[in-house]
């Protein structure tokens, strides 16, 4: 049950994250549910082979590149999923941002372990 329940908060921050930050668009709350997943997918199969292979980088910029893989994954979910757009890969950065921050605050408040 907090799995689902985790999911939908996710799906709402994906929601405040296409209002706040312009050049991301969200058509509908299904396909905020399927980006939330998708997201997690990615998160969880994709970013640490990505996190890997770009380490000598990321110590050189003391872990900033970390941003830029997290916003080129974003950007790269909106090829993938229909009803959600990122128009930039700035947009992507900035998105991924403030939807690590969404959801992190979310979780806290209202997740009980």
């Amino acid at each position: 049950m907090k799995l689902v329940f985790a999911w939908l908060l996710n799906a709402l921050a994906l929601l405040a994250v296409a209002y706040l930050v312009p050049g991301i668009h969200v058509a509908t709350f299904p396909a905020a549910l399927i980006v939330a997943l998708v997201i997690a997918l990615v998160n969880m199969l994709i970013r640490p082979i990505l996190v890997i292979l770009t380490l000598p980088i990321t110590i050189l910029t003391l872990g900033l590149f970390i941003l830029v893989i997290n916003g080129i994954l974003f950007y790269a979910i909106a090829y993938l999923v229909s009803g959600f757009d990122v128009q930039t890969i700035g947009a992507g950065i900035i998105g991924a941002l403030v939807y690590s921050v969404i959801s992190w605050i979310l979780s806290a408040l209202l997740i009980k372990d």
